[in-house]
């Protein structure tokens, strides 16, 4: 008999939901992590860079206090402060998600393991182990250009552990990630600049929601440079980088953050032992039921570079764990699956883009609302929301909703269940509105 039921090579949110699961339908457990438990989401993703957003939101808000009453003498903000409160969540989620995993009794190897054959592992400290199903939940990493001196830029996995604000950072990319910091930095205090190799910025978003972010972050004194391409970085005496870039002048910094994709962590597996094959970019191919070329392995989350985001993984692991050790077949829709941005100000959407939308529908129906919130109004800050409506013009159905302002991604994850439902406009029509906030716009267009 084999040692586990199932061994699980990645202790992320994928890999512990799946485990947990597993553990929970009766089945015997390992799981493998090298690093920390928890994986890119809890300690290096989007838990602490949240948690960033929240600390920057502070800068506006100190600012559009005295509006509202409040006497605040002086603003000063302490990095280092932030930085180690954080450090010391991740370690406590990091406690927490270890302790769901021993509770199930998931047995924890804190250690690399590799495939040595269909259903069997090398681990670290040299053990063998064996299992009648195998899942690989290695998730994705930050990709880095070759190019000279790319030793001295950092990546998205670092800058929890900066040891000072830059007064001035370069930021490569054109994604979430990069806008996100951007943002970020930009309140903190820093001089940004944002450079992208194209002309295109959330290239997966709503085009006029993008260009309100765009239209805002330049009026905040963000700078952009576009259709530009890194060449060198070179240190300096003084410890400041110089840049050298083609289609832009060159630019000094005191750091250079590259958040131009992220590749799937796929070295070192032992996947050709076990007949596992990859897709074009390196990842894991697998079909709907997450099975790899070999029948016993199963992937699920970035490493399979379907749609990197924690939730999809969440529910790949899910329902992994139902279908294959709960005798509850059960597979992931991922159609209408809601995003956002943690820009300043955040944007999200579900759904078709007006331009998806007209290319697969032809006929299409948008409707808009374009307003101050009522806190901005009063704090006398012009930046403005934006919400959209994308409809079928032929049924009704609402097919996309796409919106950039405060709390924009607290209020999509509601109306995203209407769009995963296929309401009509007139359905919307029909809710009364929830007077003041901001979300009521979403009823209200006409």
């Amino acid at each position: 008999m084999a040692d586990f039921d199932l061994f699980v090579i990645g202790a992320g949110s994928g890999g512990v939901r799946a485990a947990r699961v597993a553990a929970a339908h009766g089945a015997r457990v390992g799981i493998a992590e090298e690093h920390k438990i928890g994986g890119t989401c809890v300690i290096r993703g989007c838990v602490p860079k949240k948690l960033l957003v929240y600390g920057a939101h502070f800068a506006e808000d100190l600012d559009d206090a005295a509006m509202f009453g409040w006497d605040v003498p002086e603003k000063r903000f302490d990095w280092a402060v932030l930085r180690d409160n954080v450090l010391a969540e991740v370690s406590r989620l990091e406690g927490a998600y270890t302790e769901t995993l021993t509770n199930h009794e998931v047995t924890i190897f804190k250690e690399r393991a590799e495939l040595t054959g269909p259903s069997s592992l090398h681990l670290g400290s040299g053990k063998t182990v064996t299992a009648d199903k195998i899942l690989i939940a290695t998730g994705a990493r930050p990709q880095m250009p070759d190019l000279p001196g790319i030793e001295h830029a950092i990546t998205s996995n670092e800058v929890f552990h900066l040891e000072k604000l830059p007064d001035r950072i370069v930021i490569a990319g054109g994604g979430y990630i990069a806008n996100e910091f951007a943002g970020i930095f930009h309140q903190f205090g820093s001089q940004v600049t944002l450079i992208n190799r194209s002309d295109t910025l959330l290239r997966h978003y709503d085009q006029q929601i993008v260009d309100r972010l765009l239209q805002i972050s330049i009026r905040k004194g963000i700078h952009y440079e576009f259709n530009v391409i890194g060449k060198s970085i070179e240190r300096r005496d003084d410890g400041s980088l110089k840049l050298r870039l083609k289609g832009c002048d060159d630019l000094e910094a005191d750091q250079a953050l590259f958040a131009i994709g992220r590749q799937p962590n796929v070295e070192g597996l032992g996947c050709d032992a076990a007949d596992v094959e990859f897709g074009e970019k390196g990842q894991i191919k697998v079909d709907e039921d997450n099975r790899t070329s070999n029948p016993s392995i199963f992937a699920v989350g970035d490493v399979t570079d379907r749609i990197q985001l924690t939730p999809v993984a969440i529910r790949e692991a899910q329902a992994f764990a139902d279908t294959f050790f709960g005798n509850k077949p059960t597979r992931v829709d991922y159609n209408c699956i809601p995003s956002a941005v943690f820009s300043h100000p955040p944007l999200a959407g579900v759904g078709m883009t007006e331009g998806e939308a007209r290319n697969r529908l032809g006929s299409v129906r948008t409707y808009t609302s374009d307003f101050r919130a009522m806190k901005n109004v009063l704090a006398g800050r012009n930046e403005r929301s934006l919400y959209k409506l994308v409809v079928d013009g032929e049924t009704d159905r609402i097919v996309g909703l796409h919106m950039i302002g405060p709390d924009a991604p607290e209020i999509l994850q509601a109306a995203a269940i209407a769009v995963k439902a296929r309401l009509k406009k007139e359905d919307f029509d029909a809710t009364v509105a929830l007077h003041p906030t901001m979300a009521e716009e979403l009823v209200l267009m006409r």
